[in-house]
Order: C-alpha cells, then structure tokens, then sequence
C-alpha cells in the first residue's frame, strides 16, 4: 500500500514529458505509462501552449496533440473558438457597417483563416451550439415576466409583444390534414382547379382576372 501511494504521489518525470513534447505527433501510447502528476503536468503545459499560440502554429498544436485531448478540453476549445468569432463579427460590422470577411475575423481573433471558415461552416452541428440555443431557451420564462411586468405597468408595446410571445408559445403545430392546401376554387358545382387553370387561354384568364379585380374594388 505504502508503495503505491509512493508511486501516485511521486513528482512528475520533467524530462519524460520534455521528451514526448518534442514528438511531432503525440498519441496515448507515447503516455500510457505516465503517472497521474505526469499527465496533469502534460495537460498544465498544453493548455498554456494554445492559450499562447496562435493562427497555423495552434492548429498545428491542436493537431500533434488532438489525440490526448480530453473532450471537455475539445469543448473548452470550441467554445473558446466560438466566442471569440462572434465577438469578432459584431465589432467589425460595428466598424465597417458589413459583414467582415473570413481573413477580417481571422486577424482579429488570432485564429487562422481555415479555423474560421470551418467554425462557421460547421457549428450547427456541434453538440455544444445545441447546448448553447438551450440556455437562451432556458432564459425565455424570465423575459417573458420581465416583459409581462412591463406591461402590467401600463407600456402598451411591451403588452402587444407579451400577447404576441403568448401566442407563439401556445401556438401547436397543424396536423397534417390541415397542413394540406386544397389547390382549387369552387364556385357553386362548378371546381376550378390549378389544373384547369392550365388549359384556359390568355384572354379567358383576363378576363377571370378582371372578374376578380372588379370584386375586390367594390
């Protein structure tokens, strides 16, 4: 027992970890018989490497050690990323009045241009972007009381947009049947269809055209 506590507790191997860094690419065999004080050191000198890094050389960082990632560091790292980006474009379009190009963000947020474009081509997909459109949701009970407040006060916009939130969070979705648009008018026994329609020529579609208008004007 007393040995096993004496191998958990023994300080980390500095020149193993400088060796294993100096790997171009490393991977879980090249740690696997490091210690506990050893990984934790390894994961302290990642984290400040990316924090410092920046453009290709983090993406080449990212790349050598993707495989000893832990995931919530993956997630720390996309959610870094996505922030980052965000706060990027609202300046930029604050400053310039457009949307900023790739290489625009790229340069202001220190990440390298091909980062960006596949942040912003695939963060719908990530699982913490689902995350994220969460806790807006999460926030929306606390809004709509702020704005029913608002209202109760006497603001008249503010009562119009709670009726208005009310009504798009009670609204259920239409069932398939009434989904389905009858694509025809009926006039008496007689159906007009799309595809009558079709079949009628120009001056008879006037002439419904001008039947219609003239209703409409009354």
């Amino acid at each position: 027992m007393k040995a096993e506590n004496a191998l958990t507790t023994s300080p980390p191997s500095y020149e193993k970890i400088s060796n294993v860094l100096k790997l171009q690419k490393i991977t879980l065999a090249d740690i696997e018989d490091f210690t506990g004080a050893e990984r934790d050191y390894l994961g302290e000198i990642t984290t400040e490497m990316l924090q410092q890094l920046k453009g290709e050389e983090r993406d080449n960082y990212i790349n050598k050690i993707a495989a000893i990632i832990h995931p919530s560091t993956n997630d720390q790292i996309w959610e870094q990323n996505h922030f980052v980006i965000g706060r990027a474009i609202t300046k930029l379009i604050g400053q310039y009045g457009a949307m900023p190009p790739k290489f625009a963000i790229a340069r202001e947020t220190g990440l390298s241009r091909q980062t960006v474009a596949k942040h912003l081509a695939d963060y719908k997909a990530h699982p913490q972007y689902h995350a994220e459109m969460e806790q807006f949701k999460y926030l929306a009970p606390n809004i709509l009381a702020g704005v029913c407040k608002r209202a109760c006060n006497g603001d008249a916009k503010a009562a119009r947009l709670y009726f208005e939130m009310v009504g798009a969070l009670n609204q259920q979705q239409p069932s398939t049947v009434i989904n389905e648009q009858n694509n025809y008018i009926q006039i008496n026994n007689t159906i007009l269809s799309q595809e009558n329609l079709k079949q009628l020529s120009k001056e008879q579609l006037n002439q419904i055209e001008h039947i219609i208008s003239g209703i409409g004007g009354k």
